[in-house]
């Protein structure tokens, strides 16, 4: 009467068991135990805990940042983009390898490496006559850091498609 779906790969259903058990584990309680300890004290603290002089100053912080990573990244990352695609020059080949470093490491490995260079007794920290770990610019620094490649990434093969020819009549009509 009723037949058992078959699945192509043998031991799915064992399978999908075991990744849905660990995804309960590792992500809903977790986050269902954060959202039941938000709201233990009722609606009006969660309310008056966002809105702390402190809390306003972490968004302002971290959403200001972000926007100026993001635009610095974008502006950059479009010029570093264009270069790699459009000209030949010694060591293009390593900045294109660069480029992926980000991608490679874990971003709290980055934190951290970014942390130890920046700081007073770091290799970059201590040329720097102003201290850059721990500060708003040092947040910029490794959002920038982490956000550049997703950018280049994204802009290269664009670019790469674009006829030169296309280039070349817009600097004629004066682009």
């Amino acid at each position: 009467m009723f037949r058992s779906r078959t699945h192509v790969l043998p031991g799915f259903q064992l399978s999908l068991g075991f990744t849905l058990f660990y995804f309960g584990i590792l992500v809903l309680i977790p986050v269902v135990a954060l959202t039941l300890r938000t709201f233990s004290e009722g609606f009006p603290a969660f309310w008056q805990t966002i809105f702390e002089e402190r809390s306003l100053a972490s968004y302002k912080n971290s959403f200001g940042l972000s926007l100026l990573a993001g635009g610095f990244d974008g502006l950059v990352g479009l010029i570093i983009a264009w270069v790699l695609t459009r000209y030949d020059f010694p060591g293009r080949r390593v900045l294109d390898a660069l480029i992926d470093l980000p991608f490679a490491l874990p971003t709290a490995v980055a934190g951290i490496a970014l942390t130890a260079l920046y700081s007073p007794q770091g290799w970059i920290g201590k040329l720097l006559p102003f201290k850059v770990a721990y500060t708003p610019l040092g947040i910029f620094v490794a959002l920038a850091f982490i956000g550049l490649p997703f950018v280049v990434r994204t802009i290269q093969p664009v670019l790469a498609q674009l006829p030169v020819e296309l280039e070349e009549a817009a600097a004629c009509l004066g682009a």
